[in-house]
């Protein structure tokens, strides 16, 4: 068996490169998927603040690193350290995954799939007004793949100037949050780190979620804590609140075949969330 064209040997190593990085429950998911595959591989979530990433993925280079992925603040910040990117990556401006492919860096984003299927799992609307909280690569992913499905979508960020150039990228529309038509909205998407490192810290303040369809779905990016206070607001007003423990599996499944060639079945993944969060 190989992986990339290159005989199985030895352990296999891959990272997270996040800022922070000790919340993250990928080493979790891809220990288990190592360990489903029948490969001999390590997974380590490392912090590598800004001043650091070009150093740290050049370390991915080494024969037996198959890959990382990037998480806050590094998806877009990669992508001028690289050597290629995939037609998705390019188009959404953002990397979560980088392939080492016989001394060469590939950028992809699983995260816009991934999300797409956290949003079926879900049992989200077809297409429909969506607003999505935040400008970073977490919200291009987010916008990138809802327009790619039909959607109209609403960009909300505290800085305008980065949601006017999300949306000049990628399409859709920035909005101030008072300008939004939240009676017509299907789904909320939270792609900020609002929530992250505050429990108490929402997108959304003082919001009234009696303002939404009683259909809308809010989807909080934020995995952990599993329940934010984006997520508990909505259900007290009566709204499907969901987070994003299915995102991460989805998108975790995608790079785990980016990086060894094996599909491990997505319940792998779930399975080892359920088993770490």
């Amino acid at each position: 068996m190989t992986l990339s064209g290159r005989p199985v040997s030895g352990v296999w190593r891959a990272f997270l490169y996040a800022d922070p990085a000790a919340h993250s429950l990928s080493p979790a998911l891809h220990r288990a998927a190592f360990a489903h595959a029948g490969l001999s591989g390590e997974y380590a979530a490392v912090r590598v603040p800004s001043a650091a990433l070009p150093a740290a993925l050049e370390r991915l280079r080494a024969p037996d690193v198959l890959g990382a992925n990037l998480s806050l603040p590094h998806k877009e910040a990669a992508l001028p350290l690289l050597d290629s990117l995939s037609e998705a990556a390019q188009a959404i401006g953002a990397v979560n995954t980088v392939i080492h492919r016989g001394g060469r860096l590939i950028g992809e984003n699983t995260d816009a799939p991934g999300f797409l299927a956290a949003l079926a799992d879900a049992g989200a609307p077809a297409a429909g007004v969506a607003v999505v909280l935040g400008a970073g690569g977490a919200a291009r992913a987010a916008v990138w793949a809802l327009r790619s499905q039909g959607w109209d979508v609403r960009v909300v960020n505290r800085t305008p100037g980065r949601a006017q150039a999300l949306t000049r990228d990628l399409g859709g529309l920035a909005q101030a949050r008072e300008e939004v038509p939240w009676e017509q909205v299907s789904l909320v998407v939270n792609a900020s780190s609002a929530g992250l490192a505050h429990q108490d810290e929402t997108p959304l303040p003082g919001f009234d979620f009696a303002a939404l369809p009683p259909s809308a779905l809010v989807y909080d990016m934020v995995y952990k804590p599993r329940e934010t206070r984006l997520l508990r607001e909505a259900r007290r007003g009566g709204l499907q609140a969901e987070n994003g423990l299915s995102m991460l599996a989805h998108q975790a499944r995608l790079a785990f075949v980016a990086w060894t060639g094996v599909r491990v079945p997505v319940g792998v993944f779930l399975a080892a969330l359920e088993e770490a969060a």
